[in-house]
């Protein structure tokens, strides 16, 4: 169960993951079905003709379960007009505001989830339910509720532990949650309540989206006031390595040498001059988290050496107002504020170097995508771009192995430091080009973490 799936509806990477999960497990003879809101996206994508389940009354009105097909992948939509049918975004509305019943709206996800694995549907029986973030953070505890517990293993992935269903404890009757479990070993967090903590007590198993991540998780630093918890259940927690789809994701050349085009083109298109340097692109949500107040500090170390910066996303509006002026001040840099799937793709395939000097990360796609094309990744030494990169390190370039740079502590001056190595870099077009090859190369698909997750849930399958 996710609150969010490519293609149907997606605000992050969660959503590249449940849509890349159930193709890349069936091979491991992994039958996956997946439960998803039923927004508006999602009931125009799924025909109405296979009603599979309903309740009368799920968190305040009536509700019914559709089963439709993405391709290969059995689908299923929680149809729940009075909780999903409306404008605005899976999470929040227009003006940017979380809904204010969310915390219903995802209950009612995880309590519909605990049902189908309780009791089956259409026949069909789950041995695993695989819970995704807060937003299916009850699930494993409502499935205990309904004595499946013992049948049914639950996996809860952490994508982001900054988010973690927080609401008020007046709200425990409203969500059906059992009062004994509102305590410091429950679901309380600070007198209210955590679905994602809920999550991480009663799951049978953990996992993160990187083994680095999943380490850094058990500190004060990372673990946002979960860290004692988890790393109480250390034993349990595993990281496994987000993977993207290469079929999806095929750079336009076979080789570093057919790049050059599509770099000059790129530069045409943005207006950028055709300056020595490399070419650096960025294609982030414009936040603190992802450390672009540090990039704003350090550019003056690309700029000045003939590098040139490429930016598209969106997000806090002073780093949006300050990238579009240093981008009217400076020839070097060219901003796009918005997204452009098309202009994303274009940015990667042209692009030398991609820049992700995120203070935490998770896991990580845009590095990933940077290899697949031979675009070198600049990263922060953090979370899964720690686990996908090989530092340009004397020893990493001396075996002939690297496929990037990492740079850390997360600090203007490092990530100078950074820039100033990769301009370094790109003007020996040997060591360069052999970085590309390397990158190219490197593994990125879900092949490895797909059987990963296999061999996990295997392990979590209860015996009949």
């Amino acid at each position: 169960m996710a609150s969010e799936c490519v293609p149907l509806i997606k605000t992050g990477g969660l959503a590249d993951v449940a849509g890349a999960l159930p193709a890349a497990l069936a091979p491991h003879g992994v039958e996956m079905r997946t439960l998803l809101p039923g927004y508006p996206p999602v009931m125009q994508a799924i025909t109405r003709n296979h009603q599979v389940a309903e309740w009368d009354d799920l968190f305040g009105g009536f509700a019914r379960v559709f089963r439709g097909k993405l391709g290969e992948q059995v689908v299923y939509a929680l149809d729940a007009p009075h909780l999903y049918d409306r404008d605005g975004g899976p999470y929040i509305d227009a003006q940017g505001r979380d809904w204010p019943d969310n915390p219903e709206r995802f209950a009612a996800l995880s309590s519909a989830a605990a049902m189908i694995a309780a009791d089956g549907i259409e026949g069909w029986a789950p041995q695993v339910l695989h819970c995704h973030d807060w937003q299916a953070g009850f699930a494993p505890l409502y499935l205990r509720e309904l004595g499946a517990g013992d049948r049914v293993a639950s996996l809860m992935t952490i994508h982001n532990i900054a988010f973690q269903g927080i609401t008020r404890a007046s709200m425990i009757s409203t969500l059906g949650l059992p009062r004994s479990g509102f305590n410091e070993k429950g679901y309380e967090f600070w007198n209210n309540i955590s679905a994602l903590k809920a999550g991480l007590v009663y799951a049978d198993k953990l996992s993160t989206v990187s083994p680095t991540y999943a380490s850094e998780l058990m500190t004060e630093e990372f673990g946002n006031g979960l860290d004692g918890l988890l790393r109480e259940r250390q034993e349990d927690l595993v990281g496994i390595l987000n993977g993207i789809d290469e079929a999806l994701w095929t750079p336009p050349y076979k080789t570093p040498v057919g790049k050059a085009k599509h770099r000059a083109a790129l530069r045409e298109e943005l207006g950028l001059p055709d300056w020595p340097g490399p070419v650096c692109v960025l294609i982030s949500r414009l936040t603190s988290q992802k450390g672009l107040d540090i990039l704003l500090q350090a550019l003056p170390a690309l700029l000045d050496r003939g590098g040139q910066l490429a930016l598209l996303g969106t997000g806090e509006r002073e780093l949006e107002r300050a990238f579009m002026a240093y981008a009217e001040a400076h020839p070097g840099v060219a901003v796009t504020i918005g997204y452009d799937e098309a202009l994303a793709r274009r940015l990667v395939a042209g692009g030398d170097a991609i820049l992700v000097p995120s203070r935490f990360e998770p896991c990580g796609l845009t590095q990933l995508y940077g290899l697949r094309y031979g675009t070198l990744p600049l990263v922060a030494l953090t979370g899964g771009l720690a686990d996908t990169v090989i530092n340009a390190s004397p020893a990493g370039l001396a075996a002939g192995a690297a496929t990037g740079l990492q740079f850390h502590p997360v600090t203007a001056q490092a990530l100078a430091q950074a820039l100033m190595k990769l301009v370094k870099l790109y003007e020996d077009r040997a060591t360069w080009t052999k970085m590309m090859k390397n990158a190219m190369a490197a593994p990125v698909s879900w092949e490895h973490s797909a059987a990963d997750y296999a061999t996990l849930y295997r392990e979590m399958v209860k015996a009949e």
